[in-house]
């Protein structure tokens, strides 16, 4: 299984110039006639397209950037692993999705009932690797408990807003009540990406 970061947006810079015309007043004085212009320095007003950017990175107590390395799961595992899913770019986000798909199928992802499932959660803090697991010193929140092959929408994502994280856990689990049979010697391989669109323009 394996997670993907996804791709940067490009970045544009465009200048412009504002010009402030200056109005001609005429001034009667000892029977002449003057007449004055004045105009201001142009103002150079430098704008920028914002960055479309989400990064995945290594969660503070985990070893790698990686999910559910020991990949082998008996009726009853469950098996978490810790990500952070960062909002590098300079936009705010109007929707960050997963999707997990299959690219070698099996009973264990086809069969939505008796295999994998898999629940997606973040903490306000960094997860904390203890012997019991995974701890969250803050608030969790939930965003996802179903079947492992998904395509779900993370809503109230703090990454939602520029420059923040989510401390995301992921675990995933068989069923207690799947029979051995029916998965014996089963094998999938899933990719999981996340993907974020940015919000829709606005006159400010």
């Amino acid at each position: 299984m394996t997670a993907q970061p996804t791709r940067p947006g490009a970045r544009a810079r465009i200048a412009a110039s504002i010009g402030v015309l200056g109005v001609a007043a005429a001034v009667a004085g000892l029977g002449t006639f003057g007449t004055f212009t004045d105009s201001t320095t142009p103002v150079i007003t430098e704008m920028a397209s914002g960055v479309l950017s989400i990064e995945l990175s290594k969660a503070a107590d985990a070893a790698t950037l990686s999910l559910f390395d020991n990949g082998t799961f008996l009726a009853g595992d469950s098996e978490s692993s810790a990500i952070d899913l960062v909002n590098s770019g300079t936009v705010p986000l109007s929707q960050m999705r997963l999707t997990s798909v299959a690219t070698q199928s099996s009973v264990l992802d086809s069969d939505t009932g008796n295999g994998l499932q898999l629940t997606v959660e973040s903490c306000s803090e960094e997860w904390d690797l203890r012997e019991a697991g995974w701890h969250c010193a803050g608030t969790t929140t939930p965003f996802y408990d179903g079947p492992i092959v998904l395509d779900e929408a993370l809503v109230g994502a703090a990454g939602l807003a520029p420059g923040q994280v989510d401390h995301l856990l992921l675990t995933a689990s068989l069923p207690g009540t799947t029979e051995a049979d029916l998965v014996r010697g089963a094998t999938s391989a899933l990719d999981f990406t996340f993907f974020a669109t940015q919000r829709n323009g606005a006159p400010r």
